[in-house]
């Protein structure tokens, strides 16, 4: 899995502006069932965005999307706020949407 440009992080930033919360971290952290529905929505649009509802601490926000990311093998595109976006390439070349530079 190769790190993002910073141009990169920026253009995928910009697609996911318009993107509802495809997930959304509650009191219960990440569970099974959590990472499970990311990985559907990943597979699905290849860019998506979730939203921690219970965790406002920059500290716990940045370890759980680290977290996230390592399980489900994704990029963290960025972090707004309480939402991060999160990237992970479709494996097959057909069904890719985005293409990065």
């Amino acid at each position: 899995m190769e790190e993002l440009k910073g141009s990169q992080r920026k253009f995928l930033r910009g697609l996911a502006h318009n993107l509802n919360p495809a997930a959304f971290v509650g009191q219960k952290g990440l569970t099974r069932t959590l990472l499970d529905e990311i990985n559907l929505a990943l597979d699905a649009s290849e860019l998506i965005k979730i939203k921690f509802n219970d965790f406002k601490e920059k500290e716990q926000k940045t370890a759980l999307s680290e977290e996230i990311a390592k399980k489900t093998k994704c990029h963290i595109a960025g972090m707004i706020g309480h939402v991060v976006v999160l990237y992970r390439q479709q494996e097959d070349i057909e069904k890719r949407q985005i293409k990065l530079k």
